[in-house]
């Protein structure tokens, strides 16, 4: 594909490296030229200087015959208009959008974003996917990683094997044969940065991340046999109140759980606004940094603290401060790669990559084939994919042990008729059937190849 992206930032960069990685033909442009020269140094990517939303810059980085368009610069306007520019001069066929400003995504303005006015075709908005991505780690506090797929009947979870972890030194084809009415299948584990692809003579250590596809409704169940908690927090404290610690505050309150949340917000204006704006949430006016705060925050008693400012620094001491004060389980906002190797040393449960949200939800555009979607991992080493197969697919009418699976890829779960079924060397998928697949990045486009239409379906 020929791809132009409009903003080297650094989740601009991220969506760069992972689209160059597999071939395709990526622009980037931006108005900051050390910006591009540190991409260009380190990608297989070509970069134009100048405005994103000008035409003759557009036109300048190959918008005549693109593919799609990718606004992630930090403003909402350029990044709209550059869509628009590619649309109404170029006809790009697919326009993607970052769209931070919830003023533009009120519900009540929904038209604005129609093919007639602003042709739009995805619109990301960081804060609500961060917010969602937070929301859905509170309801299990047990697990790292927490992603719904097929509607959310499938869940991808992260799991930690800590010392404790009752599973250790277990052969994961014991595991099945010990729980066999639990629907999972251990897919990746991350060890030593390392990430493997899982067989069933692989025994989880101390220290691994361990990545399952298993049904939504026995996530609980799972946790637990980790040894993790995998019961709903009823107490959280939010350090930081902007735009997504106000909209995690507003989902909890909506959705009616009963979870007693507290925010702690260091601007003294900004907690007045948040505090009219929110009904059953106290907000703290202070600094998170500050152990008197948090005990009047009542993190002692939290089952959760998660950390949301806009400061990583911050994000992650605050988190480690909650622990010490005895927090039960915290969990941080990191926008920067470089930090999350500390993570487990500082004793933090989990952390929120708001670049790693955003390129999933391009990839899943940027993929092939009957995708439905996709989630990447470990900075790109690894995606699970949703898709739809074909008749025409070499996966379909025979069993799973006689299909060429290609190497790096572990089918974990298959959705049939509202069904889920677990894959066994029996089954045989059907055309149709919705399939949840993980490969590692050497994999994707094999994997994409699986479930791409053929001149056979027609």
């Amino acid at each position: 594909m020929k791809i132009v992206i409009c903003g080297a930032g650094q989740v601009g960069f991220g969506i760069a490296e992972v689209l160059s990685r597999e071939q395709n033909d990526v622009t980037v442009i931006d108005r900051n030229p050390d910006l591009l020269k540190a991409m260009s140094d380190q990608l297989d990517v070509q970069t134009v200087i100048g405005h994103g939303s000008h035409p003759d810059i557009l036109k300048q980085a190959g918008c005549d015959d693109a593919d799609m368009i990718i606004g992630v610069t930090l403003y909402d306007e350029v990044n709209m208009a550059a869509c628009q520019v590619a649309h109404s001069i170029f006809n790009v066929p697919t326009k993607v959008a970052r769209i931070r400003s919830q003023a533009y995504l009120d519900k009540q303005w929904g038209d604005l974003f129609s093919r007639d006015h602003s042709p739009i075709d995805v619109i990301i908005s960081p804060e609500i996917e961060v917010g969602e991505t937070v929301v859905t780690r509170l309801a299990l506090p047990g697990a790292f990683e927490m992603v719904g797929f097929v509607g959310d009947r499938i869940g991808l979870v992260g799991i930690n094997c800590d010392e404790d972890c009752p599973i250790l030194d277990t052969p994961i084809k014991q595991l099945t044969e010990l729980f066999p009415d639990l629907f999972s299948v251990i897919v990746a584990i991350e060890r030593n940065g390392e990430l493997i692809v899982a067989n069933s003579q692989e025994s989880l250590v101390a220290g691994d991340n361990v990545y399952l596809i298993a049904d939504y409704k026995q996530v609980s169940r799972l946790l637990g046999i980790f040894g993790k908690r995998a019961e709903q927090t009823n107490h959280v404290v939010i350090a930081g109140g902007g735009n997504i610690g106000l909209y995690v505050a507003k989902r909890l309150e909506s959705l009616g759980r009963g979870v007693k949340v507290k925010i702690i917000e260091s601007d003294h204006k900004r907690a007045e606004d948040i505090a009219d704006e929110l009904n059953n949430t106290l907000v703290l006016h202070g600094s998170a940094l500050e152990a008197e705060i948090l005990r009047e925050a009542g993190v002692l008693h939290a089952g959760t603290f998660v950390a949301l400012t806009n400061n990583d620094q911050v994000n992650m001491l605050a988190s480690v401060m909650a622990k010490k004060e005895g927090a039960d389980t915290t969990a941080c906002l990191l926008s920067s790669d470089k930090y999350t190797a500390l993570i487990p040393a500082l004793g933090i449960d989990a952390y929120i990559n708001p670049k790693s949200t955003t390129i999933s939800r391009v990839l899943q555009y940027v993929r092939r084939g009957r995708i439905r979607g996709v989630h990447s991992i470990l900075n790109g080493m690894g995606e699970v994919i949703e898709a739809e197969a074909l008749p025409t697919s070499s996966l379909v009418k025979k069993p799973l042990r006689d299909v060429d699976l290609p190497v790096g890829v572990r089918i974990g779960a298959i959705v049939r008729d509202d069904e889920i079924v677990m894959p066994n060397g029996d089954l045989i998928i059907n055309a149709g059937d919705r399939v949840v697949v993980f490969a590692t990045a050497s994999a994707v486009k094999q994997v994409e190849q699986l479930f791409r239409v053929s001149i056979d379906f027609f």
